[in-house]
């Protein structure tokens, strides 16, 4: 429940906080750019951008080692609205898609 809550949690703080914004002056590019605007931002954004790479290779690597379907859902979230929510989807299908230990 933990997990779902905050998975769903950064996925209304973005909206509240991003949709606004965007909607007010919706440029994909600036929106992107926005995330560089000063070194301490750039690290952030730069550890979000790395931490969905890492995401992606993982769902790829149990898609052909575990079996664990339906990971580009978590990918495709892990975009917009963040890896936060694309990782707590992520380890929610994987729980229920595991095969218990023997």
């Amino acid at each position: 429940m933990l997990l779902a809550a905050l998975g769903i949690g950064f996925a209304l703080a973005f909206t509240v906080f991003v949709v606004p914004a965007f909607l007010a002056k919706p440029d994909v590019l600036g929106a992107f750019a926005g995330g560089f605007v000063n070194p301490f931002a750039s690290g952030y954004a730069l550890d979000t951008i790395v931490c969905w790479l890492i995401l992606a290779v993982w769902v790829i690597h149990e898609r052909t080692t575990a079996g664990i379907r339906h990971g580009w859902i978590a990918l495709l979230l892990g975009i917009v609205p963040g890896v936060a929510t694309g990782l707590a989807v992520y380890l929610l299908m994987r729980i229920r898609q595991a095969k218990p230990p023997r």
